[in-house]
């Protein structure tokens, strides 16, 4: 535990319900137990369109969340949509990481962020991205990594619109999407969405594949604990948990480097 002896709490705004019981899972899985405050966030419609995914990662949607983590003691705090941020941009994303940190005075970041750090640490060079989304999101999702200098081999799209409906997707449909939208020659594969179940899954998704998989659920959490300061490398939870932390802040332009 930590030095004072008291539970770590981390943050995560939610945009709806699908994978949200990932989080509270998570948080029993690692050594020592994580003490979760989840907040959902609430959106006009629940697409996997551009359009909707502005709207739901707005700074005044993310606003309205962190009133309801206000006094929670959570020492960090994710936005914990990977397409909701990633939609927006580099300018957006350091908006929305603005208004997490002064609106709760903790470390802060996003799941998009979090993915190129989470690349980053288990020294990956050239993916695979197997999306939930929509090709056309699938698309930015590529080019926002590839803005990051990392090499994006191939990319498969199931075409889902709807978080709900991704939500719905048992372990042997994922594990099968994940088997067939690998690439050989990739040093990881990437599947974003937190609107996709994995936390239990995540040793399987990676004996399937032969390497590492770096989850949309994975990444949020594993980067919450690691902003407090008091991650340390654990099995169970596969490559990424391993891993020695990088030890620098979360803010932005850290992830460059």
């Amino acid at each position: 535990m930590n030095e004072n002896n008291e539970s770590i709490k981390v943050g995560f705004l939610y945009p709806g319900y699908a994978a949200e019981d990932d989080y509270p899972e998570l948080g029993k899985m690692v050594d020592p137990r994580v003490d979760v405050h989840l907040v959902h966030t609430e959106f006009n419609e629940d697409a996997h369109t551009v359009e909707a995914l502005s709207e739901m990662g707005s700074v005044p949607r993310i606003h309205e969340g962190i009133k309801h983590l206000a006094n929670s003691g959570v020492q960090s705090v994710i936005w914990t949509s990977t397409s909701a941020s990633f939609v927006l941009g580099l300018e957006g994303i350091k908006k929305q990481v603005e208004a997490l940190e002064e609106g709760l005075g903790v470390p802060a970041s996003t799941t998009a962020l979090t993915f190129i750090r989470a690349v980053k640490t288990i020294g990956a060079k050239r993916v695979a991205i197997a999306a939930t989304y929509p090709e056309d999101v699938a698309i930015i999702f590529k080019k926002f990594l590839e803005s990051f200098g990392i090499e994006v081999l191939q990319y498969a799209s199931k075409g889902i619109i709807t978080a709900a409906e991704v939500g719905t997707l048992p372990k042997e449909e994922v594990i099968q999407f994940a088997k067939e939208n690998d690439c050989p020659v990739a040093d990881a594969l990437l599947i974003p969405d937190t609107a996709l179940h994995s936390a239990l899954w995540i040793e399987d998704l990676e004996k399937v594949v032969g390497k590492p998989v770096l989850t949309a659920n994975q990444v949020s959490f594993w980067e919450a604990l690691r902003l407090t300061g008091q991650f340390k490398p654990q099995t169970g939870l596969g490559t990424l948990f391993n891993q020695e932390a990088i030890k620098e802040g979360g803010k932005l332009f850290d992830y460059s480097s």
